[in-house]
């Protein structure tokens, strides 16, 4: 029997990657922007997923590398400088990714009456943010890993869950409750969709972790093309049940406490039932569960292409020993303390921008290196070219929605996004760096030497 992963275990890979955390922890922070719109802007986001998903396909048959980015790049433009920053992107939005998760996990634990939101006066979500994050880094290292087989079954049980939330909640909202059904058309005016898709894009990025998993994926190029397309359109029609579902049924819990508003909708429609409490049970145990296997996974990703970018001399030597078998301790021991940090101190709105951002700049780049490539036979302009400019769309929308609607927000994420610019510019520079400063320092003792010669005469 193959070891090798065919279209349903890589349908499972993408999909669960998507639906893990994604809604869980995106949907409330999108709601209270969009509201009764919220599912315009997953559409929109999902279409310049499915664009991003073609100009990744197209790298990956035109490529001699089997990769992701990172490999793209260095193919396709030959530039190591820039390729090592794509890829520190990538791995900041894997940690802002591992941080929102990890953010969600908390909020929904402390949604069950039996755990306090604070001990002493002290808040317990960023405490159990952190464990989580410590948890399923100690796992990491102890080599814990998922069969593809296991994740099948994990998937169909967490997609499960909500596709039963999304269908009954849609049948519920029709002829059981009373309610009239709002699909928020005069939301869709102005630039309110494009900030909601913007955000929300965070929330389709797990496909493309099957690209750095091609070794272990029978016929890749071709599975990877296929279960790209089914599993975006899969995600988005998820979420836009979701949506439509916890907006018309919980709006006062979005404006209050967005973050759990999915388990209020869950409690809504089975309190036709007399059984209230039991739906915020369920969607908070599914929540758990989704959002502590979605760090699980992205962790185990992030730390394989990480040591990827070690071996090619993209990241310091410091973050971990490519000589080691499998993922150094050390690297994941340092994703895991960078997500805690992020998970602890940052708002979930503030990380889902900036996981957002991340990839929003990852994906449009790949773009548009598709597109460079439209005189292939193979490659059509549009889509490369339809995910080049959403993605150009996006990036000062959500600047914009940041600046107006959460200063402080804004400026976190500023000056994490400089910061680590500056970073990456004095690690990729550092050769010319250290060229410069013996020169420079050459001048100045020649400076001081003729200055000392001059005060002598």
């Amino acid at each position: 029997m193959s070891d090798e992963f065919g279209l349903k275990e890589s349908v499972s890979m993408a999909l669960g990657g998507m639906i893990g955390g994604g809604i869980y922890a995106v949907l409330g922070v999108v709601a209270k922007i969009a509201m009764f719109a919220t599912w315009f802007g997953f559409i929109a986001a999902g279409v310049v997923a499915v664009c991003a998903g073609y100009s990744y396909n197209t790298l990956n048959a035109l490529g001699d590398q089997r990769g992701g980015s990172v490999s793209f790049v260095q193919e396709f433009v030959g530039n190591a400088t820039l390729a090592g920053m794509i890829g520190w992107s990538l791995l900041f939005g894997y940690i802002g990714s591992m941080a929102m998760y990890a953010f969600a996990f908390a909020e929904f634990t402390i949604a069950f009456n039996a755990v306090p939101d604070s001990y002493a006066g002290f808040p317990l979500r960023p405490v159990i943010s952190v464990l989580a994050v410590a948890l399923f880094v100690v796992l990491n290292v102890a080599g814990a890993r998922i069969t593809g087989s296991a994740e099948n079954v994990l998937v169909a049980a967490k997609v499960g869950i909500l596709v039963a939330f999304g269908v009954w909640g849609l049948a519920y909202l029709g002829p059981v409750s009373p309610q009239s059904v709002s699909l928020g058309f005069s939301h869709l005016t102005g630039v309110t969709p494009l900030v909601a898709a913007a955000i929300s894009f965070v929330a389709f990025q797990g496909w493309q972790l099957l690209f750095y998993d091609q070794e272990r994926i029978g016929d890749p190029v071709d599975t990877i093309r296929r279960a790209v397309y089914i599993s975006i359109p899969a995600a988005v029609a998820i979420y836009v049940m979701v949506a439509v579902v916890t907006t018309n049924l919980a709006p006062q819990a979005i404006q209050s406490h967005p973050h759990v508003a999915l388990g209020d909708a869950a409690s809504a429609m089975l309190g036709y039932f007399g059984l209230g409490s039991l739906g915020m049970i369920i969607i908070s145990i599914s929540a758990l569960f989704s959002t502590g296997s979605a760090i699980n996974a992205t962790l185990f990703s992030s730390g394989h292409f990480a040591k990827g970018m070690l071996e090619s001399d993209l990241l310091p030597d410091q973050i971990g020993d490519t000589d080691v078998d499998g993922v150094p301790d050390k690297t994941f021991l340092v994703l895991g303390a960078i997500t805690a940090a992020f998970s602890a101190w940052g708002s979930l709105g503030a990380i889902t921008s900036f996981a957002s951002l991340a990839f929003i700049i990852v994906f449009g780049a790949m773009s548009v290196l598709a597109f460079r490539e439209r005189d292939h036979d193979d490659v059509h302009p549009v889509p490369p070219a339809v995910g080049a400019v959403g993605a150009a769309a996006f990036a000062p929308v959500m600047f914009w929605n940041l600046y107006n609607r959460e200063p402080n927000t804004f400026w976190m994420v500023l000056i994490v996004a400089v910061v680590v610019i500056g970073v990456e510019l004095l690690y990729f520079e550092r050769g010319e760096l250290e060229d410069a400063v013996p020169v420079t320092l050459e001048r100045a003792v020649e400076r001081v030497e003729d200055g000392i010669g001059e005060g002598s005469e």
